[in-house]
């Protein structure tokens, strides 16, 4: 388990993917926000839900994030579009709603961080979030995201195209936060 100081992202398991589901999928509009895929219902147990790992996928790590206190399980965490020759990657994170507002999503990122830069041995690693997901800004930030950039309109959610913000982070500007 890689350990940050409020959270541990671990390897996923088949009893993590119910609540994963429940909580995260199955919520229309919180998918609609965090996927660049449409929102379609997916049968419980079904081998296409997202939160199934195929071990053999290199270019996209998931984790199950939980506490460090106790152990419950408080979201995923994703190193995805691994580019090994550009040595570069892209973060991804979704808490459960109960999780969220306790400092876990900057935990999360800085541990993506130790991950991609340290175990990985990545140049870069890259944010993209809807522009008015502040939280999501301001873990990016604490962890030493610049914006780079705006994408506009680049996003489909519920009926609408909202704008996207690009952050990058290079290993030579990342402090690290968190022991791992």
């Amino acid at each position: 388990m890689l350990k940050g100081s409020k959270v541990g992202l671990r390897a996923r398991r088949e009893d993590d993917i119910p609540a994963l589901q429940a909580e995260l999928h199955d919520d229309v509009v919180n998918y609609s926000r965090s996927e660049s895929r449409p929102w379609r219902p997916i049968t419980p147990g079904s081998k296409d839900s997202q939160f199934v790992v195929d071990d053999k996928e290199q270019r996209h790590v998931p984790f199950s994030v939980v506490e460090l206190d106790g152990g419950t399980l408080v979201g995923t965490a994703t190193l995805w579009d691994i580019d090994n020759h550009n040595r570069s990657a892209h973060i991804g994170l979704e808490l459960l709603p109960s999780s969220r507002g306790k400092g876990y999503g900057t935990d999360v990122v800085a541990v993506l961080c130790h991950y991609g830069f340290v175990v990985r041995g990545l140049q870069r690693l890259q944010i993209e979030t809807l522009s008015d997901n502040a939280v999501m800004l301001r873990s990016a930030e604490r962890n030493g995201f610049v914006r780079e950039g705006v994408l506009r309109s680049s996003a489909w959610v519920m009926g609408e195209f909202l704008d996207e913000v690009l952050l990058g982070l290079l290993v030579h500007d990342w402090k690290p936060v968190s022991k791992g």
